[in-house]
C-alpha cells in the first residue's frame, strides 16, 4: 500500500514516513497543494492524508480540484482546525475522512487501512486457462467465447482442474473435494469424460496411476 501525505510540517512528515514504514505502508510526500494535486493525478496512491493549512492554497482547494477532475481518490483530511464548519466544508468538497489533530497514529493507521480496502475493486474471481474462463460465482464455464453447459458437480471439477492448471491433480484429491471421502472411485472417471465430452479430448491429460492435468 502507498499513501500520499499532502503536508508542510517537516517533524510531522519524518515521523509519520517512519511509523508508516514499520507498518508497511510506504508514503510520498508533498509539501504544497500543487505539487500534492499533481502526484495525486498521477493515479499511483491508495489513500491521500491532507492537511488544510498548506502554503500555497487550502486543502479544500485541492480536494476541490482532485474531484472536478474525476479522481476518485479516498482522502482523509488531517488538520488543527477542528470546528464543525470545517468538517461540514471537507466532508462536502468529496473528503472521505477527517482527523483532527492532535491524532493517535494507530487510528489513522486503520483509517488508512479502512480506506483503502473500501476504495479497492472486489478481485476477479474468474479462472482463466488457455481458451477457456471459469467464473465460480456466476458458475459459468465459456471456452472459445461459447458458454458450456456443465452440472454443478462438472463445474466444481473443472474449477479445481483449472485452478491447478499444469500441474497433476491426484484421484484421491479429486474425489475428496469435489465428492467427499465416500465418493466411489469410478465416478471420478465419469465424470473425466463428461468434461472432456464438453471441451474436447486433449483439454484433460490422463496422467496413469496418479490423477489429471488440465491444459484448456
Amino acid at each position: 500500500m502507498k499513501i500520499l501525505l499532502v503536508e508542510d510540517e517537516p517533524r510531522l512528515v519524518a515521523s509519520l514516513r517512519d511509523g508508516l514504514r514499520t507498518v508497511g505502508i510506504e508514503m510520498d510526500h508533498a509539501r504544497t497543494g500543487r505539487e500534492g494535486l499533481a502526484l495525486a493525478l498521477a493515479g499511483s496512491h491508495d489513500v491521500m492524508v491532507l492537511d488544510i493549512g498548506l502554503p500555497d492554497q487550502e486543502g479544500f482547494t485541492v480536494l476541490r480540484r482532485l474531484r472536478a477532475a474525476g479522481s476518485d481518490l479516498p482522502v482523509i483530511i488531517l488538520t488543527a482546525r477542528t470546528s464543525a464548519e470545517d468538517t461540514v466544508r471537507g466532508l462536502e468538497r468529496g473528503a472521505d475522512d477527517y482527523m483532527p489533530k492532535p491524532f493517535s497514529f494507530d487510528e489513522l493507521v486503520a483509517r488508512i487501512r479502512l480506506r483503502a480496502r473500501r476504495d479497492s475493486p472486489a478481485p476477479d474471481p474468474t479462472v482463466r486457462v488457455g481458451r477457456c474462463a471459469l467464473d465460480p460465482v456466476a458458475r459459468r464455464l465459456t471456452c472459445d467465447d461459447e458458454e458450456v453447459p456443465l452440472s454443478p458437480r462438472e463445474l466444481q471439477l473443472a474449477h479445481l482442474l483449472m485452478t491447478n492448471a499444469g500441474e497433476v491433480v491426484t484421484r484421491a484429491r479429486a474425489l475428496e473435494e469435489v465428492w467427499g471421502s465416500a465418493a466411489r472411485d469410478n465416478v471420478l472417471d465419469v465424470y473425466i469424460r463428461y468434461l472432456r465430452t464438453h471441451l474436447g479430448a486433449d483439454a484433460i491429460e490422463t496422467v496413469r496411476g496418479v490423477g489429471y492435468r488440465f491444459h484448456g
